[in-house]
């Protein structure tokens, strides 16, 4: 049966690494503008090579326990309130891919993961995924971010996700460096895209940059003690969660590029990663 299973989902030797990225997603309406952020999403589609799976990891699936969705056809979720009517009429119907997530459920030792039937594909997955692969054609599954857990047990366990990367799988990790939308000043939706940062938002982002950078996974683990304004830049650590999956999956001749390197509306960072060979 597993054998059957690894099939579905390529070769494990021999096979280049596939490329991880954490996007920065900000504000929903990216999904449905033309912007700066979603230009590059769409450049990024087109230099990437094809995958033959996505799995995300969206800091707005949050759950008691890790589950991984294993539907054959993930409902678009519009999880978000305020926005024009356009947005909610968005549909992104990438297929799932069943025998995928029985995959990740049984290739993950150290952690139990269960199969998910009932979630479906959030704003953080599909608002960057439809600029990335408009035609919504590559099989999506999503990760959940176990809220009861610490940093470690997420940089831990996406550490036995990265058989996946041999097997043709992109793995997007999808929330914001810096987020604090209690400090954001905008005057509406259609100004939330405002190029601007506090200081301290600027200096957090700055610190993540060079952390990066150098590697340093486990300053970027325990966050709170780079600086005081990571207390500011990360009230709650769900849209910070996905970029330490994202390192998580960093190896030795990776390489590290920053993209869409921007702070907006005072407290909120849309800076992004990619990590290739």
């Amino acid at each position: 049966m597993m054998n059957n299973l690894r099939d579905l989902v390529g070769k494990t030797k021999g096979t280049p690494a596939m490329p991880v990225l954490f996007v920065g997603h900000g504000s929903p309406m990216n999904a449905i503008e033309d912007n700066l952020f979603s230009r590059k999403w769409r450049q990024i589609g087109e230099e990437l090579p094809r995958p033959s799976a996505i799995l995300c990891i969206s800091a707005h699936w949050e759950t008691n326990g890790t589950f991984v969705t294993a539907m054959p056809g993930p409902e678009t979720i519009h999880d978000f309130g305020g926005f024009p009517c356009e947005l909610f009429k968005v549909q992104y119907p990438a297929p799932g891919n069943p025998a995928l997530a029985a995959t990740i459920q049984e290739e993950i030792k150290q952690y139990p993961v269960e199969l998910n039937t009932d979630w479906g594909l959030d704003h953080g997955s599909w608002s960057i995924l439809r600029h990335i692969y408009p035609a919504a054609d590559i099989p999506v599954l999503e990760l959940s971010i176990d809220y009861t857990r610490g940093m470690q047990y997420h940089y831990d366990l996406a550490k036995e996700l990265a058989f996946l990367r041999r097997r043709g799988v992109l793995i997007v990790g999808s929330g914001n460096m810096v987020h604090n939308l209690r400090l954001i000043h905008v005057k509406s939706i259609e100004g939330f895209n405002e190029p601007y940062g506090y200081d301290w938002a600027l200096e957090m982002n700055d610190i993540f940059k060079r952390k990066i950078r150098s590697a340093d996974h486990q300053a970027l683990i325990d966050y709170p003690s780079l600086s005081k304004a990571a207390k500011l830049a990360i009230p709650t650590p769900d849209h910070y969660i996905p970029l330490i999956y994202a390192l998580s999956l960093q190896e030795k001749k990776d390489d590290i590029q920053f993209f869409n390197d921007q702070a907006l509306a005072g407290s909120l960072t849309m800076t992004s990663v990619i990590i290739r060979q």
